[in-house]
Protein backbone atom coordinates (compact mmCIF):
# COMPACT_ATOMS: atom_id res chain seq x y z
CA UNK A 1 0.00 0.00 0.00
CA UNK A 2 2.59 2.56 1.14
CA UNK A 3 6.14 2.69 -0.20
CA UNK A 4 8.72 5.23 0.94
CA UNK A 5 12.10 5.37 -0.77
CA UNK A 6 15.19 7.42 0.00
CA UNK A 7 13.33 9.94 2.18
CA UNK A 8 15.30 12.97 3.36
CA UNK A 9 14.17 15.72 5.74
CA UNK A 10 16.27 18.77 6.59
CA UNK A 11 15.70 21.60 9.03
CA UNK A 12 18.21 24.20 7.92
CA UNK A 13 21.63 22.64 8.45
CA UNK A 14 20.24 19.69 10.40
CA UNK A 15 19.74 16.51 8.38
CA UNK A 16 16.98 14.85 10.43
CA UNK A 17 16.04 11.96 8.11
CA UNK A 18 18.77 10.43 5.95
CA UNK A 19 17.66 8.19 3.11
CA UNK A 20 14.91 6.26 4.91
CA UNK A 21 13.07 3.56 2.94
CA UNK A 22 10.24 1.34 4.17
CA UNK A 23 6.92 -0.18 3.13
CA UNK A 24 3.54 -1.02 4.65
CA UNK A 25 1.34 -3.64 3.00
CA UNK A 26 -2.47 -3.64 3.02
CA UNK A 27 -3.72 -5.04 6.32
CA UNK A 28 -0.24 -4.97 7.84
CA UNK A 29 0.90 -3.39 11.11
CA UNK A 30 4.38 -1.86 10.84
CA UNK A 31 6.38 0.08 13.41
CA UNK A 32 9.13 2.66 13.26
CA UNK A 33 10.86 2.53 16.62
CA UNK A 34 13.77 4.30 18.25
CA UNK A 35 14.80 6.81 20.86
CA UNK A 36 13.53 10.36 21.14
CA UNK A 37 15.16 12.51 18.44
CA UNK A 38 15.85 9.61 16.06
CA UNK A 39 13.76 11.17 13.27
CA UNK A 40 10.61 9.09 13.70
CA UNK A 41 8.09 11.94 13.82
CA UNK A 42 9.83 13.79 10.98
CA UNK A 43 9.47 10.65 8.86
CA UNK A 44 5.76 10.46 9.62
CA UNK A 45 5.15 14.16 8.96
CA UNK A 46 6.94 13.85 5.61
CA UNK A 47 4.66 10.96 4.61
CA UNK A 48 1.66 13.13 5.49
CA UNK A 49 3.03 16.07 3.49
CA UNK A 50 3.16 18.31 6.54
CA UNK A 51 6.86 19.20 6.21
CA UNK A 52 9.14 19.62 3.16
CA UNK A 53 10.99 16.45 2.18
CA UNK A 54 12.71 14.82 -0.76
CA UNK A 55 12.38 11.22 -1.88
CA UNK A 56 9.61 9.01 -3.16
CA UNK A 57 6.30 8.38 -1.39
CA UNK A 58 3.86 6.06 -3.17
CA UNK A 59 0.34 4.99 -2.26
CA UNK A 60 -0.89 1.96 -4.21
CA UNK A 61 1.93 2.53 -6.67
CA UNK A 62 0.99 6.17 -7.33
CA UNK A 63 3.45 8.90 -6.35
CA UNK A 64 1.93 11.28 -3.79
CA UNK A 65 5.16 13.16 -3.09
CA UNK A 66 3.79 16.39 -4.56
CA UNK A 67 0.33 16.12 -3.02
CA UNK A 68 -0.80 18.60 -0.33
CA UNK A 69 -1.82 17.15 3.05
CA UNK A 70 -5.57 17.49 2.42
CA UNK A 71 -5.30 15.36 -0.72
CA UNK A 72 -3.36 12.67 1.14
CA UNK A 73 -6.06 12.68 3.83
CA UNK A 74 -8.74 12.36 1.15
CA UNK A 75 -6.85 9.34 -0.23
CA UNK A 76 -7.27 7.61 3.13
CA UNK A 77 -4.32 8.59 5.34
CA UNK A 78 -5.44 9.37 8.89
CA UNK A 79 -3.09 10.75 11.52
CA UNK A 80 -3.10 10.46 15.31
CA UNK A 81 -0.59 13.18 16.24
CA UNK A 82 1.94 13.21 19.03
CA UNK A 83 0.47 15.00 22.05
CA UNK A 84 -3.12 14.14 20.98
CA UNK A 85 -4.10 17.67 19.83
CA UNK A 86 -7.82 17.26 20.39
CA UNK A 87 -10.06 20.34 20.13
CA UNK A 88 -10.21 21.28 23.83
CA UNK A 89 -13.40 23.34 23.80
CA UNK A 90 -15.41 20.91 21.68
CA UNK A 91 -17.22 17.98 23.25
CA UNK A 92 -16.15 14.39 22.71
CA UNK A 93 -18.97 13.94 20.17
CA UNK A 94 -18.04 17.15 18.34
CA UNK A 95 -14.38 16.09 18.13
CA UNK A 96 -15.40 12.78 16.60
CA UNK A 97 -17.80 14.42 14.16
CA UNK A 98 -14.97 16.72 13.05
CA UNK A 99 -12.97 13.64 12.14
CA UNK A 100 -15.83 12.33 10.01
CA UNK A 101 -16.03 15.39 7.72
CA UNK A 102 -14.82 13.35 4.73
CA UNK A 103 -17.89 11.09 5.00
CA UNK A 104 -20.41 13.94 4.96
CA UNK A 105 -23.57 13.23 6.94
CA UNK A 106 -25.92 10.30 7.25
CA UNK A 107 -25.89 6.61 8.22
CA UNK A 108 -22.22 6.11 7.31
CA UNK A 109 -21.12 8.61 9.94
CA UNK A 110 -23.45 7.10 12.53
CA UNK A 111 -21.98 3.65 11.92
CA UNK A 112 -18.42 4.90 12.36
CA UNK A 113 -19.32 6.82 15.53
CA UNK A 114 -20.98 3.73 16.97
CA UNK A 115 -17.86 1.71 16.11
CA UNK A 116 -15.63 4.18 17.99
CA UNK A 117 -17.93 4.22 21.01
CA UNK A 118 -17.88 0.40 21.07
CA UNK A 119 -14.07 0.43 20.94
CA UNK A 120 -13.81 3.13 23.60
CA UNK A 121 -16.79 2.86 26.01
CA UNK A 122 -15.23 5.62 28.13
CA UNK A 123 -15.82 8.07 25.25
CA UNK A 124 -19.46 7.01 25.00
CA UNK A 125 -19.88 7.79 28.70
CA UNK A 126 -18.30 11.23 28.21
CA UNK A 127 -19.65 12.18 24.80
CA UNK A 128 -21.10 15.51 26.05
CA UNK A 129 -17.98 16.54 28.01
CA UNK A 130 -15.51 19.04 26.62
CA UNK A 131 -12.26 17.41 25.56
CA UNK A 132 -10.16 19.57 27.92
CA UNK A 133 -11.88 17.93 30.91
CA UNK A 134 -10.68 14.44 29.93
CA UNK A 135 -7.61 12.72 31.33
CA UNK A 136 -4.56 12.28 29.12
CA UNK A 137 -5.47 8.67 28.42
CA UNK A 138 -9.03 9.59 27.52
CA UNK A 139 -7.76 12.31 25.19
CA UNK A 140 -5.53 9.74 23.48
CA UNK A 141 -8.56 7.51 22.98
CA UNK A 142 -10.39 10.50 21.53
CA UNK A 143 -7.53 11.28 19.15
CA UNK A 144 -7.56 7.67 17.95
CA UNK A 145 -11.32 7.72 17.59
CA UNK A 146 -11.25 10.99 15.65
CA UNK A 147 -8.89 9.39 13.12
CA UNK A 148 -10.90 6.16 12.91
CA UNK A 149 -14.24 7.78 12.09
CA UNK A 150 -12.84 8.87 8.73
CA UNK A 151 -12.60 5.16 7.78
CA UNK A 152 -8.89 5.41 6.96
CA UNK A 153 -7.11 3.10 4.57
CA UNK A 154 -3.90 3.67 6.54
CA UNK A 155 -3.81 4.76 10.19
CA UNK A 156 -0.62 6.60 11.20
CA UNK A 157 -0.12 6.82 14.97
CA UNK A 158 2.62 9.01 16.46
CA UNK A 159 3.84 8.29 20.02
CA UNK A 160 0.60 6.90 21.47
CA UNK A 161 2.22 6.33 24.87
CA UNK A 162 3.69 9.80 25.31
CA UNK A 163 2.84 11.40 28.65
CA UNK A 164 0.39 8.70 29.74
CA UNK A 165 0.20 6.86 33.04
CA UNK A 166 1.12 3.16 32.69
CA UNK A 167 -2.48 1.98 33.09
CA UNK A 168 -3.61 4.17 30.17
CA UNK A 169 -0.64 3.07 28.07
CA UNK A 170 -1.88 -0.49 28.46
CA UNK A 171 -5.46 0.44 27.60
CA UNK A 172 -4.51 2.47 24.55
CA UNK A 173 -2.28 -0.27 23.18
CA UNK A 174 -4.91 -2.91 23.87
CA UNK A 175 -7.23 -0.85 21.65
CA UNK A 176 -4.61 -0.50 18.93
CA UNK A 177 -3.98 -4.25 18.99
CA UNK A 178 -7.71 -4.84 18.64
CA UNK A 179 -7.75 -2.61 15.55
CA UNK A 180 -4.83 -4.57 14.10
CA UNK A 181 -6.65 -7.84 14.76
CA UNK A 182 -9.63 -6.44 12.86
CA UNK A 183 -7.43 -5.78 9.83
CA UNK A 184 -6.60 -2.07 10.18
CA UNK A 185 -3.49 -1.11 8.20
CA UNK A 186 -1.20 0.62 10.71
CA UNK A 187 2.03 2.59 10.73
CA UNK A 188 3.04 3.08 14.36
CA UNK A 189 5.80 5.49 15.34
CA UNK A 190 6.74 4.84 18.95
CA UNK A 191 9.60 5.19 21.42
CA UNK A 192 8.00 2.69 23.81
CA UNK A 193 9.73 -0.18 22.05
CA UNK A 194 8.26 -2.90 24.24
CA UNK A 195 4.67 -1.91 23.50
CA UNK A 196 5.38 -1.28 19.83
CA UNK A 197 6.94 -4.69 19.25
CA UNK A 198 4.01 -6.35 21.03
CA UNK A 199 1.64 -4.60 18.59
CA UNK A 200 3.16 -4.67 15.09
CA UNK A 201 4.19 -7.50 12.77
CA UNK A 202 7.36 -5.86 11.43
CA UNK A 203 9.44 -2.92 12.54
CA UNK A 204 12.22 -0.62 11.44
CA UNK A 205 14.73 0.70 13.99
CA UNK A 206 15.67 4.33 13.40
CA UNK A 207 18.82 5.91 14.85
CA UNK A 208 20.02 9.44 14.05
CA UNK A 209 17.84 9.61 10.95
CA UNK A 210 18.86 6.24 9.48
CA UNK A 211 17.30 2.79 9.54
CA UNK A 212 19.81 0.51 11.25
CA UNK A 213 17.71 -2.64 11.72
CA UNK A 214 14.51 -4.10 10.36
CA UNK A 215 12.65 -7.37 10.60
CA UNK A 216 9.78 -9.27 12.24
CA UNK A 217 8.79 -7.80 15.59
CA UNK A 218 9.38 -11.06 17.46
CA UNK A 219 12.88 -11.33 16.01
CA UNK A 220 13.76 -7.76 16.98
CA UNK A 221 12.32 -8.21 20.47
CA UNK A 222 14.63 -11.19 20.98
CA UNK A 223 17.76 -9.47 19.67
CA UNK A 224 20.23 -9.03 22.57
CA UNK A 225 21.67 -5.72 21.31
CA UNK A 226 18.25 -4.19 20.78
CA UNK A 227 17.03 -5.49 24.14
CA UNK A 228 20.01 -3.91 25.85
CA UNK A 229 19.54 -0.59 24.06
CA UNK A 230 15.75 -0.21 24.30
CA UNK A 231 14.24 -2.79 26.65
CA UNK A 232 16.56 -2.56 29.62
CA UNK A 233 17.51 -6.21 29.32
Amino acid sequence: MLEVRDLHVRYGDMHAVRGVSFAVGTGEAVGIIGANGAGKTSTLLAVLGLIPASGEVRLDGVSIAGWPPWRRAAAGLAWVPEGRRVFPDLTVAENLEAGAYRLGRGPAVRRELDRVYALFPRLAERRTQRARTLSGGEQQMLALGRALVSRPRLLLVDEASLGLAPIFVERVFESIRRLVAEGTTLLLVEQNVRQALATVERAYVLEVGRIVRQGPAAELAADPALRAAYLGA
